[in-house]
């Protein structure tokens, strides 16, 4: 189940406020369509990135996949546990398996993505296709 808090992209991004900046990560869907995630390239914190944009590089067993930013802003901190522990994007997704926040997102723009109800409409729609 999604959090209904978040924010979600067709790439299976998730976003959402935590502690004033927003948290970004990959969806269960996502991380069940890699498999099991073997390494995490993470940006550099102070990287400003734009929507859209390819931000993190998650390698699995099955294949490489670039994570992109649901939103513009300034990337403001990375989540080294993942460095030692990738498997934490499989284990927990929205919780301890974030993987960068950012600062300075425009509300608006998160206007732009789906609801938790929206995004399980989209997945459906992937799965009668």
């Amino acid at each position: 189940m999604n959090p209904e808090h978040l924010k979600y992209t067709k790439e299976h991004e998730w976003i959402g406020e935590m502690d004033g900046v927003h948290a970004v990560g990959i969806t269960t869907h996502a991380q069940e369509q890699l498999g099991d995630i073997t390494f995490v390239e993470l940006p550099v914190v102070d990287t400003e990135v734009k929507a859209g944009t390819p931000v993190v590089t998650i390698e699995s067993v099955k294949a490489a996949s670039d994570v992109y930013a649901p939103a513009a802003g300034t990337v403001c901190a990375v989540n080294d546990d993942l460095e030692g522990q990738p498997e934490l994007v499989n284990q927990s997704p929205y919780e301890d398996g974030w993987l960068f926040k950012l600062e300075g997102v425009d509300a608006s723009e998160l206007d732009k993505l789906m609801d938790a109800a929206a995004y399980k409409a989209y997945l459906k729609e992937l799965d009668d296709a």
